[in-house]
């Protein structure tokens, strides 16, 4: 049936057309008659089903030409990324339409942003926190909010952003027509919608931990840091294969070490051309520039922290690496849900040492059968050094130190002197010194 029955607009349909999308996914063909009846909209979907146009398509259909300076649908995201692929979005859906929109964020200039707004807006893209930096200075106004979208709203939550979730939903008019997607259902998620959503309806299509089922996945047990190094060198140099790589890693301290070694070793040279790295802590440009290279094919390997496992669109991603298995079972889902989209194959494979079995059984346990395993090629070095996080350390009390007497090396050399030998036998003081030098008993009173 294709778009046909979704009573799109001939400039929405021919934005669809050059794109070359010719049918809908499920959670699109579901949630676009309810949006566009305005009712609040609980959306549950796993990444990469087509959430972030399942909501576009329904608003811009919708939305009416306005000359008001004042955004009319405010769309919030929870990191500046997915601010610029929500906006990557609308530039694709809106070739044909007259409508107005940016993206905001933290980190980038707020007086161009200011200037942004002041030239007048229907759709602004942003991330909570400057939201309420816009709102607070008087230049952004939430009372002309028509439609709030809250996008990822678990993942906002995840960051910390629960008091300025919670602050913007204050801010914004009752009567609006409110839109929330989420990949998992969880207990704060479910408050904000309590709190704040009326009589919503929910669509859940293609729930978190539902594997896809053009995924393949597989995993090797290997014992340490270098080895799960050697193993990944091995397999990233099947070019034919591995067109397209994501490799996750749990902390942005591992994701530098892994960049390091893969860069500089695995050609046997210094070698960054095929290879990028994305974590928190490298700049806005950087970020950006890691993104946009990988997707145009000029690096084949980005290696990454969590900051990119949720919601962003990579297209043609052939595999996906957890490098480290995550503590969290709904990251592990988000990870995976870089490949195998858009009705593509993708496989997934994760390296799994013996700390990290705990919870690779319970990823197994929500996928509802155990990972196929695969014996290490018998190329792959198998490593004995580790790194700081491997070593086994003794386990010390919250309330030691190691400068107390506890760890003292142990009694010392030498006797004490004898004036160091005295002790406190407990008594008065002063009867002491009473006794000793014969002081009166009470002022004017003296002894005979």
């Amino acid at each position: 049936m294709g778009f046909d029955h979704l009573n799109l607009n001939t400039p929405l349909r021919n934005a669809l057309d050059d794109l070359g999308f010719e049918n809908p996914t499920p959670i699109q063909e579901e949630a676009f008659p309810v949006v566009m009846s305005g009712k609040d909209v609980i959306g549950i979907a796993q990444t990469g089903t087509g959430k972030t146009f399942a909501y576009l398509m329904p608003i811009l259909r919708m939305l009416p030409f306005s000359t008001q300076k004042h955004p009319r649908v405010l769309i919030v995201v929870p990191t500046r990324e997915l601010v610029l692929q929500v906006v990557r979005a609308l530039d694709e859906l809106t070739p044909y339409i007259n409508v107005r929109y940016a993206g905001i964020y933290g980190g980038a200039n707020i007086n161009k942003q200011k200037e942004l707004i002041r030239q007048g807006l229907d759709i602004l893209v942003a991330t909570p926190g400057r939201v309420i930096d816009m709102g607070m200075s008087g230049s952004l106004k939430l009372k002309s909010i028509q439609k709030l979208v809250l996008d990822e709203v678990d993942e906002i939550l995840a960051l910390g952003f629960r008091a300025q979730l919670e602050q913007i939903l204050d801010l914004v008019p009752l009567k609006k027509q409110g839109v929330l997607f989420s990949a998992t259902m969880t207990s704060d998620v479910e408050k904000i919608i309590d709190d704040h959503f009326v009589s919503p309806v929910k669509i859940e299509v293609a729930k978190s931990g539902e594997p896809l089922q053009q995924l393949s996945q597989y995993k090797f047990h290997v014992p340490n840091f270098y080895t799960k190094i050697n193993l990944l060198k091995e397999l990233v140099q099947n070019e034919e294969e591995m067109k397209r790589v994501l490799v996750f890693v749990k902390t942005k301290r591992l994701a530098d070490l892994v960049f390091e070694q893969m860069a500089e070793d695995v050609y046997g040279e210094q070698n960054t051309s095929d290879f990028a790295i994305i974590h928190s802590n490298k700049t806005q440009n950087y970020r950006l520039r890691s993104i946009k290279r990988f997707e145009e094919g000029k690096h084949r390997v980005l290696i990454a922290t969590d900051l990119v496992g949720r919601g962003l669109d990579f297209k043609d991603v052939s595999h996906v690496i957890n490098f480290d298995i995550p503590d969290e079972v709904e990251n592990f889902v988000h990870r995976i849900g870089r490949t195998a989209r858009a009705n593509k194959e993708g496989v997934a494979i994760s390296f799994v040492t013996g700390k990290e079995e705990e919870f690779m059984e319970a990823i197994e346990e929500m996928l509802g059968s155990p990972l196929q395993e695969k014996e290490l090629p018998e190329q792959v070095t198998i490593e004995s050094r580790l790194i700081d996080d491997e070593i086994e350390k003794e386990d010390f009390k919250p309330y030691q130190k190691l400068k107390s007497k506890e760890f003292a090396p142990g009694p010392a050399f030498h006797e004490k002197k004898e004036k160091n030998q005295k002790t406190n036998q407990g008594g008065s003081y002063r009867r002491k010194l009473a006794a000793k030098y014969k002081k009166p008993r009470t002022r004017g009173q003296k002894r005979k």
